[in-house]
């Protein structure tokens, strides 16, 4: 699949642009690996804060290649999530974030009344359709090794202490009594988490 151009969301509250230190790492290792640029970027220096952002939540959106192609703001209200249907793919490749993204619309479509999917590939758990997620074993937080993005949010709270990885296989999930679904827009402290019983 030919992809022309990735993406970064990045959480901006009261002005100020989220756990930019992660998205530049991305966005950086990104330009490098998919078209061998090897100059880095300051995101900082790119961003610049329009006047009509206020200090509600809001999701910063910048588009990119070898340039910047566009930058979209606007507001953003967290998802309600209750049920969470499986579904299966072995060969979908998410590594990067990609502006498109037709394999994990395919599967979204597959949730039948769930409101958030949990993607299975080759019998280990990945991520859902928005988000990295984490499994409560009730003492610790993990998340799968399995992941198909390498979330900004999961980066920081690896390096944080507050998730650790390990390999969940499908069949494992019994074994932990909650999932947690966070991303760069919904922070730990306010992620879904719901009983793995929700997940059908």
């Amino acid at each position: 699949m030919s992809h022309t151009l990735c993406i970064e969301t990045i959480c901006v509250k009261n002005r100020e642009l989220k756990n930019l230190h992660y998205h530049q790492a991305r966005l950086n290792k990104t330009r490098k690996e998919l078209w061998g640029y090897s100059d880095k970027w300051d995101l900082p220096e790119l961003i610049i804060i329009p006047d009509s952002i206020e200090n509600e939540l809001y999701k910063c959106r910048i588009a990119y290649g070898k340039e910047i192609d566009n930058i979209k703001w606007e507001p953003y209200s967290p998802r309600t999530i209750r049920k969470i249907q499986k579904v299966y793919d072995d060969t979908i490749d998410y590594s990067y974030k990609y502006d498109t993204r037709d394999e994990l619309n395919t599967l979204f479509a597959q949730r039948e009344d769930a409101d958030e999917i949990l993607i299975i590939k080759n019998g280990l758990v990945t991520d859902s359709f928005y988000c990295n997620v984490g499994f409560f074993d009730g003492e610790k937080w993990f998340t799968p090794t399995s992941y198909l993005l390498p979330g900004t949010q999961r980066a920081l709270l690896l390096d944080s202490g507050i998730i650790s990885e390990r390999e969940i296989a499908e069949n494992d999930i019994q074994n932990y009594s909650h999932i947690k679904l966070f991303n760069a827009m919904v922070g730990w402290g306010n992620a879904a988490m719901l009983p793995v019983s929700a997940i059908g």
